[in-house]
């Protein structure tokens, strides 16, 4: 139930876009009012196709290429809403500015040509970005009075295997990763985006990740759209480590404490356990964290991690929503000083979810890399 709530208000959502960008936009482009009948039926289209995209997540009758094409839809209507809104405002504020009016029909026609270009540049730079393989984020942090120097640590999170990003995707993933030679690898959820059962065998590559330290694992908020329970139980056969509200001590380093996400509350399964999951760690050692979402942050404070690793913002994806995403999480993309105890890193992601769209906010492979560091080097 709480599935088809989530994705009825995404087409809710998406059906009012598509009206504001056709009614403060598109309809009042000068030379395009002869097209407005193919215009509408466009923006028609472009719905209709984001609602075959949403259904492949409970029927899976299209292929991969297919689910593609589809996905783009969903990328293309966000980000004509974008150059809609901005075109909206500069329109209002110039109508009040008196010019004559021919020179008013001038700048008219030139605002629109101007905003039509801008829109197409946006669509396909945002295209070309998300076609391009996971950067390599490197992201050294100094950890208080942690033993040693270059431990590395790779992170990975929304991956989103579903129906559109496959087997041969996460294939050159664990071979990047195994190729930087990591002394752990996280996986910071949104790991799936699919029934379990649809996707074992494009998960299958995982179980080939090598560290020394091995593969932890922690739920997103996807994962609980597709039974957790079931996900976590073919994990565990590819040679993941879950930490379900509980820790592990990295040699005699560091605590890694894992827990599960904020939806698990909402949905009353696998919910957040703080106590349970810091209840053994070894007082006088650094620690970790895995929390899928940033404003996770809050609730472990109290704790005093050292560093929180997370995910889940994608980085926006496509500029400018993570000025959204702001409105629900604290910290984007990147590592923050939180407070005088704790730093928080948050990944772009992996891969991305809906589009392989994405601007401002590259898709990535988190390298970070511990050293040592004391108190006195932290200035907050």
């Amino acid at each position: 139930m709480f599935k088809i709530i989530f994705f009825t208000i995404f087409i809710i959502i998406f059906v009012g876009m598509n009206i504001y960008t056709y009614k403060r936009f598109l309809s009042k482009l000068s030379f395009l009012k002869a097209y407005k009948k193919a215009i509408q039926y466009f923006l028609y289209l472009l719905t209709f196709v984001i609602l075959l995209f949403f259904s492949s997540k409970q029927y899976d009758i299209y292929n991969q290429k297919v689910l593609w094409v589809f996905s783009y839809a969903i990328g293309i209507l966000f980000m004509l809403f974008v150059v809609a809104l901005l075109y909206d405002l500069l329109h209002t504020a110039s109508a009040q500015v008196a010019y004559d009016k021919s020179r008013r029909k001038f700048l008219k026609i030139a605002f629109d040509v101007t905003f039509l270009i801008l829109a197409i540049s946006y669509l396909f730079k945002g295209m070309i970005n998300g076609l391009k393989e996971p950067i390599l984020r490197r992201v050294p942090v100094k950890i208080k009075n942690l033993k040693s120097n270059g431990f590395k640590i790779i992170q990975l999170s929304d991956v989103h295997v579903g129906n559109v990003i496959k087997r041969e995707f996460v294939q050159a993933l664990v071979q990047r990763v195994n190729d930087l030679k990591p002394d752990l690898v996280v996986i910071t959820g949104d790991l799936i985006d699919s029934e379990i059962e649809k996707i074992k065998e494009d998960l299958e590559p995982l179980k080939n990740l090598r560290s020394k330290y091995g593969t932890y694992f922690v739920l997103g908020n996807h994962e609980y759209f597709f039974d957790p329970i079931k996900i976590i139980k073919h994990l565990k056969t590819l040679d993941i480590t879950i930490l379900e509200n509980e820790s592990v001590l990295i040699e005699d380093r560091f605590n890694l404490v894992g827990v599960t996400d904020f939806i698990g509350t909402r949905m009353r399964i696998l919910e957040p356990d703080l106590p349970k999951a810091f209840k053994d760690i070894e007082k006088n050692l650094p620690t970790i964290a895995l929390a899928h979402q940033p404003k996770m942050v809050k609730e472990l404070e109290r704790y005093k991690p050292d560093l929180i690793i997370s995910g889940h913002t994608h980085g926006g994806q496509i500029f400018p929503f993570g000025l959204l995403v702001l409105l629900d999480q604290p910290y984007l993309s990147g590592l923050y000083q939180h407070n005088e105890d704790t730093q928080i890193f948050v990944s772009n992601g992996t891969g991305f979810w809906g589009p392989a769209i994405r601007l401002l906010a590259d898709s990535e492979i988190s390298e970070i890399e511990l050293g040592s560091a004391y108190k006195s080097d932290f200035n907050i």
